[in-house]
């Protein structure tokens, strides 16, 4: 590669190049003897060696009233780079202190059986608050642990808030203290239930199933509809 071609590499122009060759192999050449030795016009001369000089590659001392241009040291071709490297650093620290951001989840899982609702179960009781609606009390019946894993979270602290039907009072699952029950006369086979980041339904007729909806925007806006349920029901 021609040493032209190398400086244009470097960050110079093409006409910038030629003349910063001019003044390395003249030493000290006036604007005018540069334009004609290179053979351009001395207007675009003047503005190259203001670009020359803007870099910091040339510089001038005014003698007689006439500048004179010089190059300054080579090795301040490197200046450019080493100012884009810092910038680089810099900017490379910053980018590393932007976190990515947490992509919204969405998992969706559905269950047939017992062991539907004891998944469903095992997913709650890591939480301390609960809010369902549609409750029949089912679930309840349906395992043998049901009554000492209510105690284990009422012992623990865990509360929540269940709008049934008014057919279901009087079960065991609405008699626990940190239970809140509101009375709304819907019928309804199925049950909602919201906590965490999840929403689940569960229907438990001949064969349970259970869906789990995992999603915290999905699980945000069953709470605003649940409270609004919750003005109307009951208690």
């Amino acid at each position: 590669m021609e040493i032209q071609e190398k400086l244009k590499e470097a960050g110079l122009t093409g006409n910038e190049a030629k003349v910063y060759i001019e003044l390395i192999k003249s030493g000290e050449l006036a604007a005018n003897q540069i334009a004609k030795n290179i053979g351009i016009d001395r207007t675009l001369t003047y503005t190259v060696l203001n670009h020359l000089i803007e870099k910091g590659q040339i510089s001038y001392i005014v003698k007689t009233n006439k500048k004179i241009f010089s190059c300054s040291n080579p090795e301040n071709l490197i200046n450019p780079l080493k100012a884009k490297e810092i910038l680089i650093v810099d900017l490379i620290k910053e980018l590393k202190k932007i976190k990515i951001q947490e992509q919204q989840q969405t998992e969706i899982n559905v269950y047939e059986g017992k062991e539907g609702i004891r998944t469903l179960i095992k997913l709650m009781i890591k939480e301390e608050k609960f809010l369902a609606f549609g409750g029949t009390g089912r679930a309840y019946d349906l395992l043998y642990e049901m009554p000492i894993i209510t105690k284990q979270l009422e012992k623990k602290g865990a509360s929540a808030k269940v709008i049934i039907n008014p057919q279901y009072k009087g079960h065991e699952f609405t008699k626990y203290k940190n239970i809140e029950v509101r009375w709304l006369k819907t019928k309804s086979e199925a049950t909602t239930t919201i906590f965490g980041d999840y929403v689940t339904i569960h229907l438990i007729k001949d064969k349970p199933i259970v869906i789990i909806i995992k999603n915290k925007d999905i699980a945000n806006s069953y709470r605003s509809y649940f409270k609004e349920l919750w003005k109307i029901a009951k208690k």
